[in-house]
């Protein structure tokens, strides 16, 4: 029996009620009930998205007030010194200093580093690790209170955590620099306790991300997944080791004979991805995910529901499980929501809540339960693929000249830089150290308000211009007026950069 679950929905909500709420806390607009209150309703209604999607399992462990990592740290009692007192609770306020420097409650303090979450746009909070490090659970565990919520709402609840590795390996050291492995074994002690009250909970299966596997590990970190899973899986749910955003490659070894019951590959990354399948336990759970989770476009359910078939032949898991590549995270909410796009674009597109639909369909698809309805969806979904494969608006013939006439000589210089850095020099005249800004300055009140009275149609464009004109002119004069040497014109005409030039842009839609 084929399954059917996704790795993780967006936090933000279909209306970005997370966004507007956590601001509307920090500037203290509401209360820290009423925040929660506003997390509880989102959560609600992403598993309800879920269910109604017609997915196997609702995640839950997924969502988190500003990271899950910086959840996760907090939950782990990985918090700098700078932000704790011998007798204050640990709470959101907490968290958010962690993540901001300031919160509603609570004494100021140097933020955690913030860095990319892989090759991806989405950013983390970096855990610190002292040398000395205790890895203990508070008050504060979020997952394990979702967990109740989603049970109380009636849903089959799958848990999500980041593994023990990848928790270990995102981090850094905080002070002087030390081998965090040898840390592993408190922190696995940790982790036991969270999967232990997880499994006392009914929780059947509970998803533990190691995306680090897609990384060129070193051999000790590999040998490392052996003893930090012989250690959790005692007193654990089933666990499903999930893998995304690359090949598993070298590090398939080191997880081949853990203590897991199924393992979840990315096809839409991970190039190599039936190699690892093929040597995975058959006896074990296979999930594949292979709804794009980092794309906003519609799935080819025929190629999709082809591939799976033909794993389920030539290659017979025990069990084969549907998914999407990684969590949706990384996509906008609902398509129902765009009321602005034309249809011919809209049919191609696909954001959380269609792709849950997309993963819950071809579940059904491989278990022989596709109704009439359900196949109005795969037919209506085929025919908007072909409508893609052949359609004007994508496929250009004179952009495709051009990119076929472009030689190698049009990629290289035609002078070396020792010779180009001289010219530059001797034409800008620049002092060795010169100074700038970054580009844009502050949208002030005045400038949103003409902008939109511009979208409104209350001043033409000539009338807009002008106004912006004037802007750039103050914010020129203010820069020599301080002088400094690379001038900027401020940006005050756009309201994001990538919207900005987006709109100018043949080829490239504007959601609302």
């Amino acid at each position: 029996m084929t399954k059917s679950h996704v790795l993780g929905f967006p936090r933000l909500g279909p209306d970005r009620e997370y966004k507007k709420a956590v601001e509307a806390y920090w500037n203290g607009k509401i209360n820290q009930n009423e925040l929660l209150q506003k997390g509880a309703s989102i959560r609600k209604n992403n598993w309800l998205t879920q269910k109604d999607a017609g997915l196997d399992y609702v995640t839950v462990g997924d969502f988190a007030w500003y990271d899950h990592i910086l959840d996760l740290s907090v939950m782990l009692s990985v918090i700098p010194s700078r932000f704790t007192t011998d007798n204050e609770a640990v709470d959101l306020d907490t968290m958010f200093r962690m993540a901001r420097g300031r919160a509603p409650q609570g004494k100021d303090a140097p933020a955690c580093e913030m860095t990319k979450w892989f090759n991806t746009n989405y950013h983390y909070l970096v855990p610190e690790f002292s040398q000395n490090q205790q890895f203990t659970l508070g008050d504060y565990c979020p997952v394990l209170n979702h967990i109740d919520e989603a049970q109380q709402h009636g849903h089959q609840v799958k848990a999500s955590i980041v593994g023990p590795l990848s928790f270990l390996w995102l981090g850094k050291c905080a002070d002087t620099e030390f081998d965090k492995l040898s840390l592993l074994s408190d922190l696995c002690n940790a982790y036991s306790q969270v999967l232990g009250q997880m499994k006392s909970k009914g929780v059947e299966w509970v998803q533990i991300d190691e995306p680090v596997l897609a990384l060129d590990l070193p051999q000790e970190w590999r040998d490392a997944y052996a003893t930090a899973y012989n250690l959790i899986s005692k007193d654990s749910p089933k666990i499903i080791l999930s893998t995304y955003f690359g090949d598993l490659a070298e590090n398939f070894s080191a997880i081949a004979n853990l203590p897991v019951a199924g393992l979840h590959l990315d096809t839409t990354r991970a190039k190599n991805w039936q190699e690892s399948a093929k040597q995975w336990d058959k006896s074990k759970v296979l999930s594949l995910g292979v709804i794009n989770g980092r794309d906003v476009w519609q799935s080819d359910l025929q190629a999709k529901q082809q591939l799976l078939e033909k794993v389920q032949k030539e290659i017979a898991p025990a069990e084969l499980w549907v998914g999407s590549s990684c969590s949706l995270l990384h996509t906008p909410v609902d398509l129902d929501s765009e009321t602005k796009l034309d249809d011919e674009l809209k049919q191609w597109l696909a954001f959380a809540k269609q792709k849950c639909r997309e993963v819950a369909v071809l579940g059904k698809a491989l278990n022989g339960n596709i109704n009439d309805s359900e196949q109005q969806e795969i037919d209506a979904n085929a025919k908007a693929a072909q409508a893609r494969k052949t359609s004007t608006r994508i496929h250009k013939e004179e952009v495709a000249k051009r990119v076929s006439s472009i030689t190698p000589q049009m990629m290289e210089r035609d002078s070396a830089f020792p010779q180009r850095s001289a010219a530059q020099k001797e034409h800008i005249k620049l002092p060795s150290f010169p100074t700038t800004t970054i580009g844009s300055f502050p949208q002030t009140a005045e400038i949103r308000s003409l902008r939109g009275k511009f979208k409104r149609g209350a001043i033409d464009e000539a009338g807009y211009t002008e106004a912006m004109r004037k802007e750039i002119a103050t914010m020129v004069a203010k820069q020599e007026e301080i002088g400094l040497d690379v001038l900027v014109h401020g940006e005050p005409e756009r309201n994001d950069m990538v919207e900005y030039f987006g709109e100018l842009l043949d080829g490239i839609a504007v959601t609302s």
